[in-house]
Order: structure tokens, then sequence, then C-alpha cells
């Protein structure tokens, strides 16, 4: 048995009850000779797509790089590991509950909600630092576990201002850790390798993620707190709003269950940049009490033209300055300049904008022992 997550009884419970929600910050492995991930997708687990079937339990991993030839178990799925060339079996399915039509008792909700994930990811003797942007989401995570704030970025760029802005409104202290053009070119082929990937986006994405994470393991910590979800789960996104070509949802609601869809993918991303500096991943936003608060949730209360993530930042209101709890930010790969900076790196190489994903073609570049690590789909 190896089990990430969650105490072996609560999803021995869960798939006995297919409860998609038992209260847990996501899970994955081995139980009973089943290999199980929860229906986020949140703690991700690896198969080989050419599975041995005379050993087809040792055929799976926590990370990708530890398979030749690895896939992502789907979210909510469970795979029995004791036949050969078994598929996977969807076991879970995200709820789809009727929206509470009483706001204030909505909003109610999601602070007990939100209450409880900080409880439960205090209940441990980690240290933990906060990778701090100063946007609603981050603030939040930082206020309720009472922890160090660190910021990562290049000097003057938008993320490292929005976090002293921020952390002085809040009255705590801040960890600016400055970047140089050469920490990026150092960091690309060990997050590359780590992650699995190497396309420009989930590398411009979880760098900022690796290097913040690199700092803090060094000052001793031994977790690193995130605001990762609230985006999805709250409605952060424009595409939410304005309901174009980009989602296929004809309501606000209906397509933030789009987007929280997404996760499965995109977690595994982050959660493998934080592991690779020997922390461990905390993201309170994605605990499965807010998750269900967050389904609750009615339109009204997630986004519009005017306001995104609108439930969040009135449960955030009651613990942050309105200046904090109100603030809008940047996707931090733009908000710390290093989507600029590693394009910049790539051109300085040789890589042109012209030539089709140049970006992507310098990161492998880069990848000199490996130039085609496990991609993890």
């Amino acid at each position: 048995m190896m089990l990430r997550g969650a105490d072996p009884d609560i999803i021995r419970d869960a798939l006995e009850s297919g409860d998609p929600l038992p209260g847990t910050t996501g899970f994955a492995g081995e139980l009973d000779g089943t290999l199980v991930r929860d229906v986020l997708g949140r703690v991700p687990v690896y198969v080989d797509r050419e599975r041995d079937s005379n050993t087809p339990a040792a055929d799976w991993a926590f990370e990708p790089t530890s398979l030749e030839n690895p896939t992502l178990l789907p979210a909510g799925n469970a795979l029995d590991l004791t036949i050969p060339d078994a598929e996977p079996e969807r076991r879970w399915t995200l709820p789809d509950p009727e929206p509470e039509t009483n706001h204030d008792a909505a909003l109610e909700q999601l602070a007990a909600a939100i209450e409880t994930a900080a409880d439960d990811a205090l209940d441990t003797d980690r240290d933990i630092a906060v990778a701090f942007s100063g946007g609603v989401d981050s603030a939040l995570v930082a206020e309720l576990l009472d922890a160090p704030l660190y910021v990562v970025g290049f000097p003057d760029c938008h993320d490292i201002e929005a976090a002293r802005t921020a952390a002085e409104a809040m009255g705590r202290e801040l960890t600016v850790v400055d970047l140089e053009p050469a920490d990026l070119e150092g960091a690309v082929p060990d997050l590359a390798r780590a992650t699995g990937r190497t396309n420009a986006m989930d590398i411009q994405i979880a760098l900022p993620l690796y290097l913040v994470g690199e700092r803090i393991a060094a000052d001793g910590f031994d977790a690193l707190a995130v605001g990762q979800g609230a985006d999805e789960l709250f409605g952060g996104y424009e595409k939410v709003v304005r309901l174009d070509h980009r989602v296929e949802a004809e309501t606000t609601r209906e397509a933030v269950r789009e987007q929280i869809a997404t996760l499965s993918e995109q977690l595994p991303r982050d959660v493998h940049a934080i592991e690779a500096t020997g922390l461990e991943p905390v993201a309170p936003l994605l605990h499965d009490t807010v998750v269900d608060a967050a389904l609750r949730l009615p339109d009204e209360l997630l986004a519009d033209e005017t306001e995104r993530k609108r439930a969040l930042r009135r449960v955030a209101a009651d613990s942050l300055p309105e200046e904090v709890a109100s603030r809008e930010k940047k996707a931090v790969q733009y908000g710390s300049l290093v989507a600029r900076e590693l394009d910049r790196l790539a051109r300085q190489a040789g890589y042109k904008r012209r030539i089709d994903d140049h970006v992507t073609k310098y990161v492998r570049s880069l990848l000199e022992d490996d130039p085609e690590p496990p991609t993890a789909p």
C-alpha cells in the first residue's frame, strides 16, 4: 500500500460510497491492489503506457520520471493492478448540486469551508511559507495560515510591487526573491525533467514556483502554500464571463465547472515543480470542503463583467484589507516577467520568434542529456 494525501480508511470508504469529496486535499496511490486518483486530480499518479503484463503493479509511479512511458491516471479513476491490461474505471464524478439561492448562506458556507481547510493545513508539524503575489488568493492563504510571505520575480516587476503593497497593508514582512536571467537558464533543465514537460507555457508557469521554492527550502521550511484553484473554483477567468469560443458552457456556473475539470492536467505540473525543491505543496483552497462550497455558488456570486471571484472576495474581506481583497492580479508568468525573460533568452540563443514555438525549442535545447524527457499529457 502506497498512498499520498489521505488516510487509507477514508479512501476505502470513498470507494465504497462513491463520495467524490470525502474531506481531503486530494489523494492518489495504491490501495489494496487498486491504483486511485481523486476526482480533481490534485495528487498526480502515472501508469506506463506499455505496462509489463507480468508485473503490472510495478508499472506505476508518483513522478513521471520514474517510468519510461508515463501517462496520468485520469482524475476520479481507479485501476485494478492485479489484472494485466486492465483499463482505468471512473469511480468518482464531480458533484453538481443545485445552487444556493440564499447568498448570505452561500457565503457563510464558503467561509466555514475555508476555515476548515486552513485548520487542516495547520494540523501538522510542517513549517510552511507562502508563495505570495499580493492577490486575494495568496493573501487569504497567508492570513489564514499566518505564514511567512515570499515573492519571486525580476526587479520592478508587477508581482513584486503588488506583493510589497499588499504585505504593507496587511502589516506583514515580505521576503523578495529577485531573479536574474541566469536563474532561469539554470533552473529550466531540472524543472523540465521533474515535471516531464517542455512546452513553453508549462515551463513559464512553473518556473516562479520552482525558484521561490528553492529559496524557501534553503531558508529551512518544509512546505510551500499556494492559492492554486481559486481562479478555477470561483470564476477568475475572463472566458467564464464572456462565454466565448473558449468554453462550451451557456452560463457562468457551467463555465466554472469546465475550468475545474482542467485542474487534473494543470496541478501535476505545479505539484512536481514544488516537490522538486524538496518542499511539500499545500493548497488550502483545493480542500474538498472548499470545492463543495464553491460548487454551490450561484452565478451572481461567481463573476460578471464588473467583478470576478466575487464570493471569495466577499469572504476574504472579513480578514484582509479591502484594497487587497478586491485587487486583480496578472498571471504569474507575466506578473513575474518570467515569460518575457525566457523569451529573451530563447532569442539570444538563436531561437527567433519567427520560428514556430521558439521558446519550447529553446527549453528542449537546454536538456543536453535528455532532449526529449518523458511527457505527461
